[in-house]
């Protein structure tokens, strides 16, 4: 959207926007919302449920709606996409880029899409079903179709007839070359603008074309894309199927963009926020069974660590003084094992690690694990004789913690291989089993040194 020309303050604009929501005044509310910066839309869509945002979209110029729906968190667009008619939102997603349909459609129930799809051209509802189809993440679902192919046997003086010709529309594309295919559209050379503006109008593209391009198929996986882009310094890259027809591009950016969504579905799962994004305008069941889906079980798990603190009761009544230093060392331990975890995981992704390198990571973390925990343990075992005055307490709980670091770092480099190989979802799982095993370790090597050494304690 473009920049406001006239500023209006946050009450004013809220009212004003109750006002032409509730009237429905699609005039007032398109100009009020070119007048708003799109941050400040944003906010105002985001106070309301899915419903009340479809009927805002609804009032708008489709090519206004869809600058917006662009903007929004995707789980909201497709939430208040899903609340339109079927008619209203197919013409806003004529005016979104295609990778951004892609998403939207993919996260809609299959009845709202399929109502939608009716109301778009053949063709282009034959490509988005090819899309939605794909792998969400993979080639086909990231590339944007706008591109610009000629036949190979066209000339230059051809070539740039077509182009000026079609100068508007072609303005607003991200251009960096020009393709050439052949009769069956298989793409078999690149044509850079400045050999096309330097080269006499008779001849051939062909003949002034680079033959042999570099591309990527249309099933390429993200891993496969993000390895691509590290190895070759391209703005994109052409798609192909899989009989070499040039079917769209894919933007280095689309493939920047994913690799950020994915980092914040990482972060959100390992959070316990599972389901995909969560916003506060959803609807409060909805938004309670996602998290109750994560913290039911883990009361489940956390009983099995405390039951470790129940078979040392005695223990712990008659040495009050390691309850202080119990949480220290599982929470030391956990914040080793999630390190862990994350490299795991990050590997996983990249394709560097297989499910089968056990060993690999056993060697690599236990090496880790042991300086670590060495060190981390000299610490807090120093801390603990300093402030009780006992070097017997500092040497159980700086060996306690010193062996739960190990135990909990390859703990979590190996939780995300088994958890992958069972075909779950590690960024989801690893969190809580990692966390419930460190602190029974770390419980039971702390509670169990000090039963052996208890006359040194009391």
């Amino acid at each position: 959207m473009d920049e406001p020309t006239t500023t209006l303050s946050e009450e004013h604009a809220e009212d004003t926007f109750e006002r032409h929501l509730e009237s429905g005044d699609s005039a007032g509310m398109c100009l009020l919302l070119e007048m708003l910066p799109t941050d400040e839309t944003i906010r105002l869509l985001g106070q309301l449920n899915a419903e009340d945002q479809g009927s805002v979209l609804a009032l708008l110029d489709p090519e206004l709606a869809a600058e917006i729906v662009e903007a929004m968190p995707e789980t909201q667009a497709t939430a208040a996409m899903e609340e339109m008619e079927p008619g209203a939102a197919a013409g806003i997603f004529a005016e979104l880029p295609d990778d951004t349909e892609t998403e939207l459609l993919r996260g809609m129930d299959d009845e709202e899409s399929a109502a939608i799809m009716r109301h778009i051209p053949g063709e282009d509802a034959q490509l988005l079903r090819e899309r939605v189809a794909c792998s969400p993440d993979s080639a086909g679902a990231l590339m944007s179709e706008q591109f610009i192919a000629f036949p190979a046997a066209l000339t230059v003086g051809d070539v740039r007839k077509s182009l000026e010709a079609e100068a508007e529309d072609l303005s607003e594309w991200a251009v960096q070359y020009i393709y050439v295919t052949d009769e069956a559209k298989r793409l078999i050379g690149v044509l850079r603008l400045r050999d096309l503006l330097l080269s006499r109008r008779q001849r051939v593209i062909s003949e002034i074309m680079l033959p042999n391009p570099l591309t990527v198929p249309m099933t390429a996986t993200f891993e496969q894309l993000e390895a691509f882009f590290r190895d070759h310094h391209f703005f994109g890259v052409p798609v192909v199927d899989g009989e070499s027809r040039l079917i769209g591009i894919l933007a280095r950016e689309a493939v920047d963009w994913a690799s950020e969504r994915r980092a914040k579905n990482t972060f959100l799962k390992f959070s316990g926020i599972v389901g995909g994004e969560e916003l506060r305008n959803l609807p409060l069941g909805v938004r309670c069974l996602r998290r109750l889906s994560w913290l039911v079980p883990n009361i489940l798990l956390n009983m099995m660590a405390a039951s470790v603190i129940a078979v040392y009761e005695d223990t712990l009544d008659a040495v009050i003084a390691l309850a202080i230093f119990l949480p220290m060392v599982s929470d030391m331990s956990g914040c080793s094992g999630n390190q862990a975890v994350a490299v795991s995981i990050r590997e996983l992704t990249l394709g560097v690690l297989r499910t089968k390198d056990y060993l690999r990571v056993v060697l690599k973390e236990g090496a880790l694990g042991i300086i670590n925990g060495t060190v981390l343990g000299l610490i807090l075992g120093t801390i603990a004789t300093l402030w009780k005055g006992n070097i017997v307490l500092g040497a159980v709980i700086g060996g306690a913690l010193a062996l739960n670091t190990v135990f909990s770092v390859l703990l979590g480099g190996l939780v995300p291989l088994f958890l992958k190989r069972l075909r779950v979802d590690p960024a989801l799982a690893s969190a809580p089993l990692l966390t419930t095993c460190t602190d029974m370790c770390g419980f039971f090597l702390v509670l169990g040194l000090a039963s052996r050494v208890l006359h040194h304690l009391v």
